[in-house]
């Protein structure tokens, strides 16, 4: 997603300047002029909002990617779920692909703590990864990951098969940023 966006940025004649988290709070000082949007990674949404001034667009590449290859609008609006989310309700944690999980994963780890602490509910999580559709009739939410290995169609596909079954699906970033409260700024920029 990162190297994808920054092609576009750059093939769309953007100045894109590329900083690590602990870098960001000295580049804005040294710019001459704010920059128009800051793009972060998800996990660092906090850390970033409370640095990038609130006249500065604010967004992640989760988000961007909500919108290129999935629904932004559903996404956002199946986020507000998360509120009617009670003891033991289960909710699935789906990856487009297949990758070895690290020590502080962000769909094992990450997004399961933010769950928890928002709701302050036992809620059951679980995983699916790869490109079939598991049965989603026992879920009360489906939080997808970035898509970043998969298209459109596909994403686009499983949205319809959880309306079907009556079922919110939203994304990483997009949970992310709402359980932090920060989700309306992050998707402003695209209303």
């Amino acid at each position: 997603p990162q190297v994808q966006t920054i092609r576009d940025l750059l093939d769309g004649n953007c100045i894109t300047l590329v900083v690590k988290e602990n870098e960001l709070k000295n580049a804005l000082q040294v710019l001459k002029t704010q920059p128009k949007l800051v793009i972060t990674d998800s996990q660092a949404f906090k850390n970033v909002a409370e640095i990038v001034p609130e006249n500065v667009c604010l967004t992640s590449f989760s988000i961007l990617f909500a919108r290129l290859k999935g629904d932004l609008k559903t996404f956002v609006e199946c986020a507000k779920s998360i509120d009617n989310l009670k003891d033991n309700d289960k909710v699935l944690i789906l990856e487009s692909c297949t990758h070895h999980a690290i020590e502080d994963d962000i769909g094992k780890i990450k997004i399961p703590a933010l769950l928890r602490k928002k709701t302050g509910k036992n809620l059951i999580i679980e995983h699916f990864s790869g490109h079939e559709f598991p049965d989603i009739s026992k879920y009360s939410l489906i939080i997808h990951c970035g898509a970043c290995m998969t298209n459109r169609r596909e994403v686009l596909s499983r949205i319809l098969i959880a309306n079907k079954y009556n079922v919110p699906i939203t994304n990483y970033g997009i949970t992310i940023s709402y359980c932090l409260g920060i989700l309306p700024r992050a998707v402003q920029m695209f209303e």
